[in-house]
């Protein structure tokens, strides 16, 4: 496959036009020239934010059924595209800072945004086992694993950091 890394037109069209596209595509906001997973990120604030008063077992319902949704439409993606985990697949971003926000779902507003920076320094730094996964893991369910471990360590460390807060 290739590593094309700037998507044409025609690109954008074809991936657009698919549902699994435009669904891994994070609804357009990995479309962006530049920093792909940092707009992905931030678009899925809007959805957690609209979404935050589901309780956490609801949470937890909706993260499994968009990280298996994810698989399929990111899988979809990358066929069209060419490319197996193009930057511009950014469901993986989603369903990675839900996960990290888990323990700002009741903290103060300040937890959003520790969640949103801890979530993308692991996605970035891929500490083992996240990068582990990364290289070796491929297809849909590979895009979507690094970025839910990293959001499992984001979550993790956000849990610490607001038990040591109070």
């Amino acid at each position: 496959m290739s590593t094309k890394y700037v998507l044409d037109p025609a690109d954008r069209r074809r991936l657009l036009a698919s549902p699994a596209g435009w669904l891994a595509c994070g609804f357009g906001s990995g479309l962006t020239p530049k920093a792909q997973g940092t707009f992905g990120s931030l678009a899925a604030l809007l959805p957690w934010c609209l979404l935050r008063d589901l309780s956490v077992p609801a949470w937890l319902g909706v993260i499994v059924l968009s990280f298996a949704i994810g698989v399929w439409a990111c899988d979809v993606a990358g066929r069209i595209l060419g490319v197996a985990d193009h930057r511009s697949l950014v469901w993986d971003e989603f369903v990675g800072q839900w996960i990290a926000l888990l323990p700002a779902l009741l903290a103060p507003w300040w937890a959003v945004l520790a969640g949103f920076v801890l979530f993308r320094l692991f996605d970035v730094w891929k500490p083992w086992p996240i990068g582990w996964f990364d290289r070796r893991v491929k297809g849909g369910f590979g895009v979507m694993l690094d970025d839910a471990i990293a959001g499992l360590f984001a979550a993790i460390v956000l849990f610490l950091v607001l038990r040591l807060a109070t």
